[in-house]
């Protein structure tokens, strides 16, 4: 571990002079040695490859078997029909995903183009991709970092590392550091500098240790590389469905050809009813269906601010039980906020503090005169730290730019981490005030005097104490604490050591990076729908607890661990304790992976939040990733299932409740065409077993099932959400789609169509053969026509069954009266425009040729609309009798 050697180890180590660095020659060796300073990204998949992906499905392998077979039998319209809804499904998802995959080539990005380095005893810029083991790289201020570095000289360098640790302020880095801790966290590395760091301040220059694939942006690069997307659980539970309907087609079909052969009927006329019942056991329409709701509820998405990446996201989000949630920038502003002050015995909120105190204004006056940054309402630079110091004086009205220039700079001692303090001097009419801020205990080394009750007085035990006790309060409250002071000289030059002594105390300050406003409120509402919130941060423990406290995630400091300790837990251990566990500090990339996969192991839905780089591979291990639109690189945005795009916590709670209503109205599409599916089957299956006719043809079938069905399927997709729906407990995802009654209520209803259909079909039989024999369906004793005129009873009584049906759908217990006929607008003009379809099949003579039907007389839609509503019915009945049980 190189943090854990001193200079001069590493610099022979690595065998490199500092002066000279390395030769050119050398420098050319070593690069064919470690490879070029760049991330290794996967080879994108073409279009082609993207395209077969989606039909790497069970139910498409059963639908592609169904149209060779149909096509071998010569019913190419069939065919041609199932190629087509295959092809619609293929298309859709192949849009959603396509270059869903750039997390990698985002990380590429990352590298940055140019770095300075000696060379042959010359300073060169060269393309990063030089950088090899070895080189001595220069860094000043407003650079990224191309490589992992081992530090050998440092002032007052600063590197913004939130987007690699998560930490929202800058680390001050000292070379001269040696660390004997092995599992030092990253974030506390002060000799080290990392790729794609920022440096904010200072200057340094660093001996290069790892790069590319070595470094710590490349180990997350390789994490993200093997992490293996799962499957959500509805697409689990499809798979598994399509699995069962595949052998259950091919199960009746078999029955059914054995059972016509026992009966003496022709061997081919057996084989094309076995074809036409295994088309009815398989709902041709329900991967698209499927596929476009999850399209629509995308759409609605956007309006909330949430872009879903990958389809299935949106349904898994309806499941998810726990919210791992980075801390800065997703539950915290990522932004420094001075909050609280101490001065002249006042201590409480920033907001209290009085300008007309000549205490107070002092303190304000000295931190945004003592101050590099530069703040106005249009932009900032500098350290977050000094930027929320003069937030605080713009909002008492004293702004640096106006301030400065009544009272100039004039002389200065830089801020430097060893001292731990920064001074300014500046003038003030005929006399100079020097300003110092720092560290309290520090700062209280070097006064001798403290402003108290409006005096100055000599700084005594006691006052030093009462201060002290202010700096460990608000320490506690896991804040930043800075203090300032000062003194009046008549000239501002001469000796620079002398102008920080013999000091008079004004003040301290407290700053944190705050919670978002609207983000407490969130959580209360996750913990009220059943959802837990785990923080995870790369923050010290302290600070993770102070702000999981503010935000009610946690109030019990044994349910916050550190990265340190993490690593001394085995994986079994910490799958045992995780249940138990709020707040993970100080950890590392690694970390969060190994945390998801803990959570994951005790069967929960996870979702994680984040924006760095860091959060990446966390991202991708969950079960939803979600990734900061607005503060997110591009690296989480790539990794991620779902995008806010107004950084909201708030967002995601939404997101769920979208999530948990889409999911049911996927289930009720899904249970409406599997009951339209079971009455189809019921339908051929005893018409079957009696001897009768075929009642249905296979294109009556795909008929309804592609185009009849879809509509009211499509229409129960866009059910408004029931407002209910977050009182919930998360939805447990092994619980099967037909639990809680859903598969009896499933069955029933397709017997119910099938029993109306069948019934149709006798009807029809007996109108059209003028006989009073109760049954004259036998294939013996009906006509072509009889027959032609019994099929189209059957399949427009199927058809304007199932439709009717689709109101049932709409409430598992509330009646059609209570949900309200019209509050979907869809449904109803699904249904209206249905049954216009299926008039029109049997009246425009192309189409009745087709389909081999006859058009229906105003007789023949009187028992139509008769037999149709009795599904709507029984149901009403039935819904009466639930109600009555559960109240």
């Amino acid at each position: 571990m190189w943090f854990t050697k001193s200079k001069d180890e590493v610099i022979k180590d690595l065998q490199v002079n500092t002066i000279q660095g390395l030769s050119t020659q050398e420098a050319k060796e070593r690069l064919s040695r470690y490879g070029e300073n760049k991330l290794a990204t996967q080879k994108n998949r073409s279009l082609l490859q993207l395209f077969f992906a989606q039909l790497n499905d069970a139910m498409i392998y059963v639908l592609l078997g169904a149209a060779l077979i149909s096509a071998i039998l010569g019913e190419l319209s069939d065919a041609i029909i199932i190629a087509v809804v295959i092809l619609i499904n293929a298309v859709v998802g192949l849009i959603q995903e396509y270059r869903a995959e750039q997390a990698l080539e985002a990380l590429k990005k990352l590298s940055t183009p140019k770095s300075i380095v000696k060379r042959d005893g010359k300073i060169l810029e060269i393309p990063s991709e030089e950088v090899v083991p070895g080189d001595i790289v220069i860094i000043d201020a407003g650079r990224y970092i191309p490589c992992d570095l081992r530090l050998i000289e440092t002032v007052n360098l600063q590197i913004d590392e939130s987007a690699l640790t998560g930490e929202s302020v800058p680390v001050d880095k000292n070379a001269d550091l040696i660390l004997e801790t092995l599992d030092t966290p990253l974030g506390d590395q002060k000799n080290m500098a990392f790729m794609s760091t920022f440096a904010t301040y200072g200057r340094g220059v660093g001996v290069a240790v790892a790069t590319g694939m070595k470094t710590e942006i490349g180990k997350i690069a390789k994490m993200l590389e093997e992490t293996d997307t799962e499957q959500t659980p509805l697409q689990k539970k499809l798979t598994e469905l399509s699995k069962i309907l595949g052998f259950a087609a091919l199960g009746i079909s078999i029955a059914m050809f054995l059972v016509g052969i026992i009966q003496g009927r022709p061997l081919f006329e057996m084989f094309f009813t076995a074809i036409s019942l295994a088309v009815a056991a398989i709902p041709e329409g329900l991967p698209a269906i499927v596929t476009i709701v999850l399209a629509m509820g995308v759409q609605r998405m956007v309006k909330k601010h949430a872009i879903i990446r990958k389809l299935p996201a949106v349904e898994t989000l309806g499941s998810v039980n726990i919210i791992c949630s980075d801390k800065t920038g997703t539950l915290t502003q990522n932004k420094m906020t001075v909050v609280k002050f101490y001065a002249d015995n006042a201590f409480g909120d920033v907001d209290s503090l009085n300008i007309n105190n000549p205490a107070h204004k002092l303190l304000l006056e000295s931190l945004v005169l003592c101050n590099d940054a530069t703040y106005s309402q249009e932009s900032k630079t500098g350290d977050p730290t000094e930027t929320a110091l003069l937030e605080m004086g713009a909002k008492f009205n004293i702004f640096k730019t106006a301030f400065e220039e009544q009272h100039p700079r004039v002389n200065e001692v830089p801020f430097d981490s060893d001292r731990k303090l920064m001074s300014t001097v500046n003038k003030y009419d005929n006399e100079y005030l020097v300003f110092t801020k720092g560290a309290p205990d520090n700062l209280l080394k070097i006064c001798n005097n403290a402003f108290v009750n409006g005096e100055i007085v000599p700084l005594t035990q006691e006052i030093i104490d009462n201060i002290m006790d202010k700096v460990n309060s608000m320490s506690q409250d896991a804040l930043r604490v800075l203090g300032a002071a000062f003194k009046k000289i008549d000239t501002p030059h001469g000796d620079i050591d002398k102008l920080e002594t013999d000091l008079t105390f004004i003040g301290l300050i407290g700053m944190i990076d705050p919670p978002r406003l609207e983000v407490k409120d969130s959580i209360f509402l996750c913990k009220q729908a059943g959802i837990k919130t785990i923080m995870i941060t790369g923050d010290h423990k302290n600070t993770a607890f102070a702000i999981a406290k503010e935000l009610g995630i946690t109030d019990d400091p044994s349910q916050v661990i550190s990265g340190v300790e993490l690593d001394k837990l085995t994986e079994e251990e910490l799958i045992s304790k995780i249940d138990n566990l709020r707040v993970f500090a100080r950890v590392s990339p690694e970390h969060k992976v190994k945390i998801v996969r803990a959570l994951k192991a005790k069967d929960n839905i996870v979702a994680m939040t984040g924006d760095g780089v860091n959060d990446a591979p966390s991202l991708k291990a969950a079960d939803i990733g979600i990734a900061m639109g607005i503060t997110g690189t591009d690296v989480a945005k790539g990794a991620s299932d779902m995008v806010l795009t107004d950084d909201n916590f708030s967002t995601i709670v939404s997101a769920v409740e979208e999530g948990r209503n889409i999911y049911n109205n996927i289930k009720k599409s899904i249970v409406f065409l599997l009951s339209c599916n079971i009455g189809e089957i019921i339908t051929l299956f005893f018409a079957i077993l009696f001897g009768w006719a075929t009642p249905l043809k296979p294109i009556h079938i795909l008929w309804v099932n592609l185009i009849t069905d879809t509509f009211p399927a499509l229409s129960l997709g866009v059910e408004p959400g029931d407002k209910d729906v977050m009182k919930e407990k998360p939805r447990n995802p092994n619980h099967s789609l037909f639990a809680g009654g859903t598969g009896v209520s499933l069955i029933l209803n397709g017997a119910l169509i099938g029993l109306v259909t069948l019934t149709a079909f006798v009807i029809g039989a007996r109108v059209y053969t003028g006989t009073t024999n109760l049954f004259p369906i036998f294939p013996a004793n009906i006509s072509d026509d009889a027959l032609t005129h019994a099929q189209t009873m059957a399949f427009v009584v199927l058809s304007v069954s199932q439709l009717i049906h689709s109101l049932n759908m709409r409430h598992p217990t509330k009646s059609i009266f209570q949900v309200g006929w019209f509050t979907n607008k869809y449904l109803i003009a699904s249904i209206l425009f249905g049954i216009f379809l299926q008039e029109i099949v049997i009246t425009v003579p192309f189409l009745r040729n087709v389909f081999g039907v006859f058009d229906l007389r105003l007789y023949d839609w009187s028992i139509v609309v008769l037999l149709s509503i009795v599904p709507l019915v029984v149901n009403e009945i039935v819904k009466i009798f639930i109600r009555h049980k559960v109240s």
